[in-house]
């Protein structure tokens, strides 16, 4: 069980560093503009989560009561899907660019709302939750809305850290990650290993 979890945690906190919409978004809002502004879209990101996770929980649990077969179809699913997105990073540009221009200045209020709106509208947040989180269910004994949520709870607090820490460094990372291509290269590889590992472990 703590195995479980603790390998949930340390690839959701892999996928929280590795280049991409939301941290690079947190990252440029924090650079431009303060750490501030930056917490107030991260902030706004996690909330998001729980509707994600609200959704996966009853949705999933109801399909684990009904047909095991139908579960093993959504892992298997979920398995091909995790291994498309690394073939996706594996397709993409290892460079990380960071632009001041054309981001427009609003309130924390603002910023706050927009995070959570993103992260509730953007339907690749539900496909990926439903991709990742079925093959960390940890019990056999403890009911899987509330495994669920467990999951889903350890997904935003490691996220909160690790975006948290990236709008607070923002300046010092945004430097680097301009100035030094490899470390693109290295969270590129890192999140494809990560995807094919978390793919492969669906089925063990």
């Amino acid at each position: 069980m703590l195995e479980t979890l603790f390998s949930f945690a340390l690839a959701t906190a892999i996928l929280a560093l590795s280049p991409g919409p939301d941290n690079i978004f947190v990252l440029t809002q924090s650079l431009v503009y303060g750490k501030r502004y930056g917490l107030a879209t991260v902030y706004g990101l996690i909330t998001g989560c729980i509707v994600h996770t609200t959704l996966l929980a009853f949705g999933v649990s109801l399909i684990i009561k009904e047909s095991e077969t139908l579960f093993f179809a959504i892992k298997f699913f979920g398995a091909i899907y995790l291994l498309f997105l690394a073939f996706k990073v594996y397709k993409s540009d290892p460079s990380i660019l960071l632009s001041k221009k054309n981001i427009p200045q609003k309130t924390t209020i603002q910023l706050f709302k927009q995070g959570f709106v993103m992260n509730v509208l953007n339907p690749k947040v539900s496909i990926f939750f439903l991709a990742f989180f079925p093959g960390f269910l940890f019990s056999k004994t403890l009911s899987t809305i509330v495994q669920f949520y467990i999951l889903g709870l350890i997904f935003m607090v490691v996220s909160l850290i690790i975006f948290s820490l990236i709008s607070i460094l923002a300046a010092t990372i945004a430097t680097s990650l301009k100035n030094n291509l490899k470390i693109g290269i290295y969270l590129k590889w890192l999140q494809i290993l990560v995807f094919v590992a978390i793919a492969f472990f669906i089925f063990i």
